[in-house]
């Protein structure tokens, strides 16, 4: 099939050294064998999700993510920008929409874009990576790659609340999505049934509220035990950290006992394509997925 190609934002929290850098090491083998390719965006900036919503107001948030879609426009004139980062992609969708809509809202955009040599016409649509993998490539074309199926393995899907809401995934239901449940039998593994699917994970709330946010995260791992997982799956980049990161927080807190590998899609489609643990940034895991290193070595 011929190459399908987008503008790449990759996203702060995916660069070399970043908390998310082993998924922007595990999508290479996933997006060679899919046949698509991912073209960064030059110079692109942070898209301000984690400070955009403060005390700047409305019109600098907007800019930050418009100066990343003119960059698209200016460089890759017709493709759709796609991020890996759902809250990348709710702030670039967001925008983007926003200033489609609203004429008056682009021309300000387009004012203080001047600063930049930039001016935006407003016609990039802004995905999400798993919705090109749905939409674009289609299931049949995403099992068809596999020749290392992930047999024996049972995964929790856990979407997580920003890839859900308040756009989500086409014909898809908010609070009982499937598409991941989906993605994880593409590549021969066991989706369990996992009530916690939807639920956020606190992130927002890491730091200020820590007590609510790891309730959240004990619901969402005591949740994958009782669904008998060998692991949780996330598209997002903040649930994978804060489910993974916290679980040795709460152990020494409340005396459980939670060691429960929180891996992304990515991942599992990197070793079923093939991959090596190294391909598919597995060495990144700070409680290792051993299942799945594993099957990675035969």
């Amino acid at each position: 099939m011929a190459k399908k190609q987008y503008a790449f934002y990759p996203g702060c929290s995916s660069q070399k050294g970043a908390s998310a850098s082993n998924f922007l090491t595990s999508i290479k083998v996933m997006t060679e064998k899919l046949d698509i390719q991912l073209n960064e965006i030059p110079d692109w900036n942070c898209c301000g999700a984690s400070i955009g919503y403060a005390e700047g107001g409305e019109l600098p948030r907007l800019v930050l993510n418009a100066r990343n879609l003119a960059l698209t426009e200016q460089n890759m004139p017709g493709m759709d920008m796609v991020s890996g980062c759902p809250a990348c992609w709710l702030s670039s969708r967001e925008t983007a929409e926003r200033l489609q809509e609203h004429s008056s809202l682009l021309a300000e955009t387009n004012e203080a874009l001047k600063e930049a040599g930039l001016n935006l016409k407003s016609h990039v649509r802004a995905r999400h990576m798993t919705e090109v993998l749905i939409e674009d490539i289609g299931y049949a074309a995403m099992k068809a790659p596999v020749v290392r199926p992930l047999d024996g393995l049972k995964i929790a899907g856990y979407v997580g609340c920003q890839t859900n809401r308040p756009f989500g995934i086409a014909g898809e239901s908010f609070e009982n999505p499937m598409y991941l449940d989906k993605m994880i039998e593409t590549v021969g593994a066991e989706a369990t049934k996992y009530d916690q699917k939807g639920t956020c994970c606190g992130g927002a709330l890491a730091f200020s509220e820590p007590e609510k946010s790891q309730k959240q995260i004990r619901d969402i791992v005591e949740a994958a035990y009782d669904s008998g997982a060998d692991m949780i799956v996330t598209p997002c980049q903040l649930c994978q950290a804060n489910v993974e990161i916290y679980q040795s927080e709460i152990n020494k807190k409340q005396g459980t006992q939670f060691k429960m590998p929180v891996v992304y899609y990515t991942q599992l489609m990197s070793i079923a394509y093939g991959g090596s643990a190294a391909d598919a940034g597995l060495n990144g895991q700070l409680i290792k997925a051993e299942k799945l290193e594993k099957i990675a070595g035969k």
